[in-house]
């Protein structure tokens, strides 16, 4: 290995344990100027609203909703909620997050009943406050017929999952 590639492995292991410990609380790290401290703190575990739809957190960034339709508007919301749609339809998922951080990963993945993925894509995010990321599938000769899943994942670990059907 030469010296340039050690450095870059040595500054990548650095990295990863610099992340890694910043998802640790066991100190608070003292308040600077230029930080402002949180307005909350974050909910714990009991605290967390029951759903039949699990919620993930990144340090900043908060899945807060995911809602199924065949339109989103400017704010990529959905129009209509929906959980049946027809094989011709354009189908969005609009993930509805809270918090502010830079390069927060959102992503959906879409399977169909047997398991099969139909798409998988992400996007990164960096939201201010409350925003919206609206992902989609179609097909232009009709998605088949069946049960389907999409699963939202915030950094990469799964945030939420909503099921559907295509009649």
């Amino acid at each position: 290995m030469t010296f340039q590639q050690t450095r870059n492995v040595v500054l990548a292991l650095a990295c990863s344990l610099a992340l890694a410990a910043c998802g640790k609380k066991e100190e608070p790290a003292p308040a600077t100027p230029s930080t402002p401290p949180a307005s909350t703190p974050a909910p714990s575990p009991q605290a967390a609203p029951s759903s039949t739809s699990a919620m993930a957190t990144t340090a900043a960034v908060t899945v807060v909703s995911v809602d199924l339709g065949n339109a989103v508007d400017g704010s990529q919301k959905v129009a209509t909620p929906a959980s049946q749609f027809a094989p011709k339809d354009t189908i969005y998922a609009s993930v509805g997050t809270s918090g502010s951080a830079s390069a927060t990963t959102v992503g959906a993945k879409w399977t169909y009943q047997d398991g099969q993925t139909v798409n998988d894509s992400s996007t990164s995010i960096s939201p201010t406050g409350p925003a919206f990321t609206a992902f989609h599938i179609s097909k232009p000769d009709g998605l088949p017929a069946g049960h389907y899943k999409v699963d939202i994942s915030l950094n990469g670990s799964l945030a939420s999952s909503k099921e559907f059907d295509v009649k």
